[in-house]
């Protein structure tokens, strides 16, 4: 085999679904990380890029932000150390992201959903499953704020905010059935887009002002965004914050609440899309039927492929087994059909192949008629007894092939990691018995 992709760590294509900015897909690439990190959006496109899981942060376009020390008196500013004005600005840059996120969530009702379910343009039903639990977060996020501008002092100050968090956090665990909703959502939405006045009325608010640029869905996607952030806003105010202010403890107690929050909504929503997904596998015979696809809750990478006749394909890693599938469209729902027999990642051997150099039972380079086609090319390849199941790949671009090349590499790192922690066991457990024996 050629040598190993490098370990470096690469920003994930667009899934499903990372969480913050930590969150975000590169939308010309197909292939969608899921269950990595909240801080991916929500990948779940007809036009196939590789959450989640999977999963970049939405980009969304703010107002024009205010800074702490532009919004309140600067004599206070002469009292206070660089390190305490840096302070107060994280503070009220929480405060100022929960007044847009309120105002976001509250246009996306009457500027999305109201208009949209008064002139039938889809059903309530419909509606629901695309917004699903969206109106809930207002009030806990008019909460937050609420508490945030009570601790704050007539000057503009904030003395301590470490403790509003700790007792407001827990909340946010109503945000896991709201992201692993989002899967479903995203696949719902980008179906009714089909529907013209669904596409004319989403293409009319595209265009209008109060829309800031921003289209449906990433106003859907700013809780997700909201989440993955929150983490960041914790870290920049400890940052700012000495070991001996009054504020420190809590502050580390909040942040250790978020991480754990944010690293649980993570997991479920991983999981829910990986159910989402395995759910629309279709199976051409009961042979392709996989109990390793049936036990994974883990769907680490998929997204769109060629393979050397030019075909698209698409292809899901999950954590135990490679299943490559074709996109097919089946009662008005986008379904995947397998292609071939599932490959256990335990099993499966993978290649780097270079550019134009490449030959597979024939010449590739003579399935296309330019070169330049002939590249990001890599091979899999599965041997079980007497049968060879080989696949050759071609990925959208070099940065395409390399992250599907690294997610290989960490699902047989797992895979075999997970082995060989099981056989350590599984020879304490023998030695055991006799150790209890001989005494």
């Amino acid at each position: 085999m050629s040598g190993e992709p490098s370990s470096k760590r690469v920003k994930p294509l667009s899934r499903v679904t990372s969480l913050a900015s930590l969150i975000s897909p590169v939308k010309a690439a197909p292939l969608k990380r899921i269950g990595q990190t909240l801080q991916r959006s929500i990948s779940f496109r007809s036009d196939c890029r590789p959450w989640g899981r999977q999963i970049a942060p939405a980009i969304t376009k703010r107002r024009d932000s205010k800074l702490w020390s532009e919004t309140f008196d600067l004599g206070l500013g002469h009292m206070l150390s660089s390190t305490e004005i840096k302070r107060q600005e994280a503070i009220f840059e929480l405060s100022q992201g929960e007044q847009d996120l309120i105002e976001d969530l509250k246009l996306a009702k009457k500027a999305y959903r109201d208009p949209m379910l008064k002139l039938s343009i889809m059903t309530e039903h419909e509606l629901n499953q695309i917004f699903f639990t969206l109106d809930s977060l207002i009030p806990l996020h008019e909460d937050l704020l609420s508490r945030l501008r009570e601790a704050r002092k007539p000057d503009g100050s904030t003395d301590h905010v470490g403790h509003i968090l700790v007792d407001w956090l827990p909340c946010l665990e109503t945000y896991n059935s709201y992201c692993s909703n989002q899967v479903a959502a995203k696949a719902l939405l980008d179906h009714k887009k089909q529907d013209h006045r669904v596409h004319d009325f989403l293409q009319r608010c595209l265009e209008s002002p109060f829309s800031r640029k921003l289209d449906l869905w990433s106003f859907l996607d700013i809780p997700r965004s909201r989440l993955v952030k929150y983490p960041l806003l914790l870290r920049e105010m400890l940052k700012h914050t000495s070991n001996d202010h009054p504020d420190r403890q809590h502050l580390d107690e909040a942040m250790n609440m978020i991480q754990s929050i944010v690293a649980d909504i993570n997991t479920q929503t991983g999981e829910s899309e990986c159910r989402y997904y395995k759910e629309r596998l279709l199976y051409l015979e009961s042979g392709q039927r996989d109990l390793l696809i049936d036990s994974s809750r883990i769907l680490s990478c998929h997204g769109e492929l060629k393979n050397n006749r030019g075909a698209k394909l698409h292809v899901f890693l999950f954590q135990d087994v490679l299943v490559v599938t074709r996109a097919i469209t089946q009662n008005e729902q986008l379904c995947y059909q397998l292609h071939r027999q599932p490959i256990p990642v335990r099993d499966l051997e993978w290649e780097d192949l270079q550019d134009a150099e490449v030959r597979l039972g024939g010449s590739i380079r003579g399935a296309f008629s330019h070169s330049e086609r002939i590249k990001n090319f890599f091979r899999v390849v599965f041997r079980s007894g007497g049968q060879l199941q080989t696949h050759c790949f071609q990925a959208s671009d070099a940065f395409n092939k390399q992250q599907w090349l690294n997610c290989i590499r960490q699902a047989k790192e797992a895979v075999w990691s997970a082995e060989c922690g099981a056989a350590q066991t599984a020879c304490q457990d023998r030695a055991r018995p006799q150790h209890d024996a001989q005494h």
